[in-house]
């Protein structure tokens, strides 16, 4: 019984804490937009590049989301900022991407 316990408080404290990562999580679908980096200038009409990568099972992921790849898918030369958008549904299929804003 002690055991049982145990294993429960266990549990209890990951899935209530997220495991300690930087963005909330969801355990049966996950919808995110975070900010990754501002350069603090205001700029209007800015263009916008996306890349993107996904994950199948949590074992297998392809695809480029880096920050040069939607960079270029855009057009863009001087970033302004990013940000980074997660869709994720219960570790089954996952889709990750970088947007890029800029001149």
């Amino acid at each position: 019984m002690k055991k049982l316990l145990t294993g429960i408080a266990i549990l209890a404290t990951v899935v209530l804490t997220g495991c300690a990562t930087p963005y909330p999580q969801g355990l049966a679908y996950l919808q995110l937009k975070l900010p990754v980096a501002v350069s603090g200038d205001k700029a209007a009409n800015l263009k916008v590049g996306k890349a993107e990568c996904r994950s199948v099972l949590g074992l297998v992921a392809t695809g480029d989301a880096s920050i040069d790849a939607a960079a270029k898918n855009g057009g863009i030369t001087v970033i302004h900022h990013v940000d980074w958008e997660v869709e994720n549904v219960f570790g089954l299929l996952g889709t990750y991407r970088c947007v890029v804003y800029g001149e």
